[in-house]
């Protein structure tokens, strides 16, 4: 693989303007050549239904029905894009804001509240989706990955890890060690992270005066910065990124420039941090408004496909509201299951110790 664009320096790869105008012919668009009209408007699908579930989980939780929520409002075309990349048998290790890459791997959107609402430790079986469930621990997931993308290493199984985080987890030690360790020992990799330009309340300018992607190349980790709300562009960038872990070329760390419209979680009050009029300018670059334009300079936008993915968002939200409202609250005793594969000692005396503790209240009046 021709990998010298991998060091030209921290120019964006864009495939579509704002406007929706295409760019020229370029490496990275000869990479998504294959997406054709239908599958161009399955991506804008995916985006519409990825922001309708997130306002519908963010009104949930105004509502008091989710403990929290990690809002991903302005970076959807980051999580589809490098979502619809991944073949089946990549394994993804998300932080706490990858809903729409869960959407794209196949999970009933209602298992991925259910970690927020508290019904459950985890969400989802990962195995099944070949899909981390949230990680709440920043950085925690590039060092999982890895270990699990060098084990596959080891074992000789073809394939690719992809792992999540934000711009402020590259000022983590986690992170740090991930890169040196992958690079160190060609782990087949693919560090994916979301620069949506605030950790929390600080800017990215405050985390670090060179790029993200320069940070990655500091630890021999080749790097690609792509315009994080051109989902064709993220697309081709994880692709690129994809083939190189599959041959055996190691670790990519893709720096995806967009920008959290809404809080860092719903506890979070970004008009506190943030001038309204930096919202305004990244609104204009707004990752479905570019999609749409696309499609209407292209021919194929029209008012049956608008009310076609309308209607799929509102169904959508209608089963994510309807799940939710209808999980089953764990009992207080399921606490001690699922926490190892096997029986363990450890887990019967603290099962037996809890089950004394609650005994102890039968009868109370409260």
């Amino acid at each position: 693989m021709n990998t010298a664009y991998f060091t030209t320096g921290d120019e964006l790869i864009q495939i579509v303007a704002p406007d929706g105008a295409r760019s020229e012919p370029s490496e990275f668009s000869e990479s998504v050549a294959d997406i054709s009209t239908d599958k161009l408007c399955d991506l804008y699908e995916d985006l519409v239904v990825v922001r309708r579930i997130d306002a519908e989980a963010t009104a949930l939780q105004r509502q008091g029905e989710l403990g929290l929520w990690a809002p991903l409002l302005g970076q959807e075309a980051a999580q589809v894009g490098s979502a619809r990349a991944l073949r089946s048998d990549d394994f993804v290790f998300g932080s706490y804001r990858e809903h729409g890459v869960a959407y794209c791997r196949g999970v009933d959107p209602t298992q991925m509240l259910r970690f927020w609402r508290g019904s459950t430790q985890s969400g989802w079986d990962p195995y099944r989706y070949n899909m981390t469930t949230p990680a709440i621990i920043v950085g925690s997931q590039a060092l999982h990955a890895t270990g699990y993308g060098l084990g596959m290493k080891f074992d000789g199984v073809e394939g690719a890890v992809i792992t999540y985080f934000g711009d402020g987890a590259t000022s983590q030690g986690d992170i740090s060690e991930a890169f040196g360790f992958a690079a160190s020992f060609e782990a087949p990799v693919v560090f994916f992270c979301q620069n949506n330009q605030w950790a929390i309340s600080e800017p990215v300018a405050l985390q670090t005066h060179t790029s993200i992607a320069e940070r990655g190349r500091g630890f021999g980790v080749p790097a690609l910065r792509v315009d994080g709300n051109d989902v064709l562009a993220v697309l081709a960038a994880t692709r690129t990124a994809l083939m190189r872990a599959r041959e055996g070329s190691g670790p990519t760390l893709i720096e995806a420039v967009t920008y959290r419209m809404g809080p860092h979680t719903t506890s979070d009050d970004p008009t506190r941090y943030r001038p309204a009029g930096l919202d305004d300018e990244w609104r204009a670059k707004d990752p479905i408004d570019r999609i749409e334009r696309l499609l209407e300079r292209e021919g194929v936008m029209d008012e049956t496909l608008r009310g076609r993915v309308a209607e799929r968002a509102d169904d959508t939200a209608a089963d994510l509201r309807r799940g939710c409202l209808g999980t089953v609250e764990p009992a207080p005793m399921s606490l001690f299951d699922n926490v190892y594969a096997d029986p363990h000692p450890l887990i019967d005396e603290e099962r037996e110790a809890y089950a004394a503790y609650r005994a102890g209240f039968e009868g109370v009046q409260s």
